[in-house]
This record gives C-alpha cells, structure tokens and sequence, in this order.
C-alpha cells in the first residue's frame, strides 16, 4: 500500500463531501453549425467535474478509469447556463464510481433541464504515482442515503439495459 494510502481519521467520507458543481455559459466557439453543444465539450466538463469530486473524497490525485455509457438528453443551445454536477456514490480499495448530470438552465425563462448523464470510475494515485486507497463513502442523511441508492440503481438498470441490447 501507498505511504500516501487513507490514514485512521480518514477512513470515511460522506457522498456529500464529495458533491460538485461546475457552471459554465455555453459560448459560440463550444458549439456546431446549430448553435447547440459538441458532445465533446459536455464529456470534457463531466470528466473535470467528476475528477474535482473524486479529488475531494480522495484526499489525493486522481485519474479517469472509465465512463459509462453516456446518455444525451437534449440539446444545449448557445447561451445556456450549463450546470454540471458530480458526486461519489460508492468506492473499492482504490477506485471510487461517480454520477454525472448535466443541466441546461435559461435563467430568464426559469427554465432547468437535464441534458446528459454518466457514471464514471476514478483510482485515486498517490505521490509515488500508484493507485493508493480511498475512503468508504458514507450517507449520515437520509437525503445523501436516497441519491446513493437512486444512483446504485439507475447504474444497476443501465447495465442491465446495455446487456439485453
């Protein structure tokens, strides 16, 4: 194990210690000829926003395992508020999995709508460049306790989806 692996005191973490927000105004250089968001641009600030809330958690750097399948909602117009939000919702020895949503918002419309969504994977590094330990995510509200399981489930359902296909 790493000299850099999770100490006594922290041997736990709550999912909302891990919980971020990104926002962002989609601009004319981050879209198509239809003036709605490059995908790439979305993946490229889910995995920023998820990399913040894995490095909160783990108390250390991280780097990009995986990411899901990732599900396109609807369209992000130029303009848009994009409101990119990440949290930890379960964890292994040293890698910890994470939900993504991505939000449109037209604040002069009070108009809020999700727009993407994915589960990605993080293995935290330590200073010696090799994955270290994370914490145990724990839930002391039922309120982070409901979006664990929400976001348990709905990953269990996607991958039960993407089998039968």
């Amino acid at each position: 194990m790493s000299a850099d692996a999770v100490t006594e005191d922290q041997q736990t973490a709550t999912l909302l210690e891990s919980y971020t927000e990104m926002h962002e105004i989609l601009m004319p250089n981050h879209t198509n000829n239809l003036g709605r968001a490059l995908g790439g641009v979305v993946l490229h600030w889910m995995d920023i926003c998820a990399a913040i809330a894995a490095r909160r958690f783990a108390r250390a750097q991280v780097v990009t395992a995986s990411m899901d399948h990732v599900d396109f909602l609807g369209a992000i117009d130029v303009g848009d508020v994009v409101n990119v939000e990440a949290f930890v919702f379960e964890t292994g020895q040293t890698s910890m999995d994470l939900k993504v949503n991505v939000y449109a918002e037209r604040p002069s419309e009070g108009e809020r709508r999700r727009t993407a969504s994915s589960y990605f994977t993080f293995v935290a590094i330590g200073g010696d460049q090799e994955p270290t330990s994370v914490p145990d995510v724990v839930c002391p509200t039922e309120h982070q306790e409901e979006m664990r399981e929400r976001a348990l489930r709905r990953r269990r359902e996607r991958r039960e989806q993407l089998a039968a296909e």
